[in-house]
């Protein structure tokens, strides 16, 4: 069990900091660019997620760009493939936290069975000399691991749920901006021409 629980907060930890590197809490500089570009300022809506390396503002970039070089349907199609993969790769290390989640209560329950059998052993062995204490000893002894297994599962759990829910937010959000994104008007010409048309 003190093995799982090392996993958990290793776990929890790294995706943690994968988060906050991919940029899971940060929303303002795609929904500036995005803005420029409801306005028909496109130089300036890219220009505002060069470097940016967040979720939402790769999204937004890649639909940005696709809007200027492709066709609508092809546009989409790009926009949708990166943003399944962007989201697939911040999914990693979920399956993990879920299966300790669900098999660290059992694995107490396991370590509380054995123990119960092996106090009732004790129990049967002792024959007319049997002390209760010896019982209630056993018994204390078997229920840590089930209190173990719970002390493990549920912090798994709620981080689990927490990321998911970060995750949903960041989905949410990538469909706001790239609907936003497609719904206002393209400007015209090609990027190329867009930039000689700014400068």
């Amino acid at each position: 069990m003190t093995a799982l629980s090392v996993i958990t907060l290793a776990l929890i930890l790294w995706k943690t900091w994968r988060l906050s590197l991919a940029g899971a809490w940060s929303r303002k500089p795609s929904a500036e660019a995005v803005a420029l570009w409801e306005q028909g300022r496109a130089t300036e809506a890219l220009r505002r997620l060069e470097k940016r390396r967040g979720l939402r503002s790769r999204l937004a970039r890649t639909a940005l760009e696709a809007r200027m070089q492709l066709d609508d349907a092809s546009a989409r199609e790009e926009t949708s493939r990166v943003a399944k993969r962007l989201l697939a790769d911040q999914s990693s290390g979920l399956r993990a936290l879920e299966l300790i989640a669900t098999i660290a209560p059992l694995l107490g329950l396991l370590g509380t069975v054995l123990g119960m059998i092996a106090a009732f052993q004790a129990l049967q062995e002792a024959g007319n000399r049997a002390d209760p204490a010896l019982l209630a000893g056993g018994i204390w002894e078997a229920l840590l691991t089930t209190a173990a297994g719970m002390a493990v599962a549920i912090p798994a759990s709620a981080a689990l749920t927490w990321f998911e829910s970060v995750i949903d937010a960041v989905r949410a959000d990538m469909e706001d901006l790239a609907a936003r994104i497609f719904v206002a008007e393209r400007p015209k010409g090609s990027l190329r021409e867009i930039d000689l048309a700014a400068e």
